[in-house]
């Protein structure tokens, strides 16, 4: 039994071995995908830029940012999972590298050294209302292809990205 087994996953190419069950069209479901990808490169990338700043963090406000940083990092990896089981959930293939990541994110890398703490909160200021930007672009394309749950999602994704927009934004007063 075991050898059938395997001779019938060595016969499924990847068309078929990853499709999943969905109540959406081909083209809803690459509509979706698409958006959520762009969305989860995105995340995926101010993940990284939030950690960055976190351990490159200095001066006299660094406990209350480096636990800021580090908060707002926790709530970004959470999404990261969130938006790639929706993706698969739905019949759709997630990002699959760090190069595929960099074609689609909407934001910037940043590589500069000696950032300033203000400077940081305002770059992760400027990030996370294109996040926000992109996830109402993600609802509204949900939201067409009657895709009901990640709509849901995408809701709850909003309100935890404007809160950390609202933090930011205090701070960079």
């Amino acid at each position: 039994m075991g050898t059938t087994h395997k001779k019938t996953a060595e016969k499924q190419t990847s068309a078929t071995y990853l499709t999943t069950e969905a109540d959406m069209t081909e083209l809803q479901i690459q509509a979706v995908s698409e958006i959520l990808n762009q969305t989860l490169a995105t995340v995926t990338a101010l993940f990284i830029k939030t950690k960055n700043y976190h351990w490159h963090l200095s001066g006299p406000h660094f406990y209350e940012y480096h636990l800021l940083f580090d908060s707002q990092a926790e709530e970004l990896y959470a999404t990261i999972d969130i938006l790639a089981e929706r993706v698969r959930r739905i019949g759709g293939k997630t990002i699959r590298s760090v190069g595929h990541i960099s074609q689609l994110q909407r934001i910037e890398d940043d590589n500069e050294d000696g950032v300033d703490a203000l400077d940081m909160i305002l770059r992760l200021l400027l990030d996370t209302k294109i996040l926000a930007q992109l996830l109402r672009e993600a609802h509204t394309i949900s939201s067409e292809c009657h895709d009901i749950a990640t709509t849901s999602v995408l809701e709850n994704l909003l309100d935890q990205t404007e809160k950390r927009r609202w933090f930011l934004a205090e701070l960079s007063r």
